[in-house]
């Protein structure tokens, strides 16, 4: 599905939803993201990273489990830039943010359900993504 957010444009964006695969109750829901032509100063500000990541867990109603981890690393060009991961009650949200690209790399996934349009628009509004794919599947 093609989908309009704002000044954003989601060329692919593929979801299933929870219990599309043959299972009503599955152990756990995976939002993955890829953005790109991102705003490279969100991408590398740990502050918008930070905030991104509690935003988020409110919007979608998990809970933190402790503080996010941010840290900027890589030697190689091609993958520097800052990871994340927030830890919650019912599993964890990672990301990494690639500086050469301007891309970015999300993953959410939780057993407690979540919705993964809300969740994908505020990830793509937050980080300025000009283009975005999304896969949402079931863990089983």
């Amino acid at each position: 599905m093609s989908t309009a957010v704002n000044t954003f444009q989601l060329d692919t964006f593929e979801m299933l939803m929870p219990g599309s695969e043959g299972t009503d109750q599955p152990w756990g829901w995976h939002l993955v993201l890829n953005l790109y032509d991102c705003d490279p100063e969100r991408i590398r500000s740990a502050e918008v990273i930070r905030r991104y990541v509690i935003e988020l867990c409110d919007l979608i109603e998990m809970k933190r489990f402790g503080e996010p981890i941010i840290v900027d690393f890589g030697e190689d060009p091609r993958v520097s830039g800052y990871s994340l991961v927030q830890l919650i009650e019912t599993s964890n949200i990672t990301g990494h943010f690639a500086n050469q690209s301007n891309a970015a790399y999300i993953d959410i996934f939780s057993c407690k359900k979540f919705d993964p349009e809300k969740a994908a628009i505020f990830t793509i509004e937050t980080f300025g993504a000009g283009k975005a794919k999304g896969t949402f599947f079931n863990r089983e």
